[in-house]
């Protein structure tokens, strides 16, 4: 689930011409925790607007309705929020929420390097990708309701955990950035067919050196 995730945040970015993007679910007791993200700046500011409980992307979560800000710089709403996304390069922000028949699981977020308002259109993109998002997230919840949604979250935290260990052994000892890393990662993984998961436990368990990794990087 998380690459699916990741997908949906790197191609909704993509098409809306938004410089990041994240993406947080609500676990199973109700607290939002960041999935993916296609930055380590947007992880920066994700993960800050959770510590502070604080920010457009929490608002978002809170009402259950998109949260558009066209100029960063200008809020005087979320102060620990603005420092943090303008020290990241960031200078508007759409917050979307992933939310079906009423029930909220998370927020879709994408940060643009330019101010500017995002248009309705683009608006009703991102909320129709977040839609589609929702409902294969949800989609077996209808058979075990509760159950195996606490199960798919926490799978794909715990998934999470295991990619951000890899990145780091890989940035380390090859002089990466993190960003770099997870796109070596990625990268070994589509060559040989598997998860990043399984990548990532291959290199956390020392099962494949970072020097078979640093192949993939030489053939970039």
């Amino acid at each position: 689930m998380v690459e699916l995730l990741h997908t949906l945040v790197q191609e909704c970015a993509e098409i809306l011409a938004m410089k990041a993007g994240g993406l947080m679910l609500v676990d199973g007791s109700g607290e939002l925790q960041l999935m993916t993200s296609t930055s380590e700046a947007a992880s920066f500011v994700e993960i800050m607007q959770l510590t502070a409980a604080a920010g457009p992307c929490i608002d978002c979560f809170r009402t259950g309705a998109a949260v558009s800000v066209m100029e960063i710089s200008e809020t005087v709403r979320w102060p620990e929020f603005r420092a943090a996304a303008l020290d990241q390069g960031f200078r508007s922000v759409l917050a979307t929420p992933m939310k079906l028949r009423g029930k909220i699981i998370g927020t879709m977020n994408l940060f643009g390097a330019r101010p500017g308002a995002v248009s309705s259109r683009d608006a009703a993109v991102a909320q129709a990708l977040a839609d589609v998002a929702t409902i294969g997230i949800l989609q077996e919840r209808v058979i075990r309701e509760g159950q195996l949604m606490e199960e798919q979250l926490h799978r794909a935290l715990d998934s999470r955990i295991m990619i951000e260990q890899a990145k780091g052994v890989i940035a380390n000892e090859l002089s990466l950035s993190m960003d770099d890393a997870f796109a070596l990662l990625r990268k070994y993984a589509r060559d040989l067919n598997l998860t990043i998961r399984n990548v990532s436990e291959q290199v956390s368990g020392r099962e494949v050196s970072v020097h078979q990794i640093a192949g993939a990087y030489q053939r970039q």
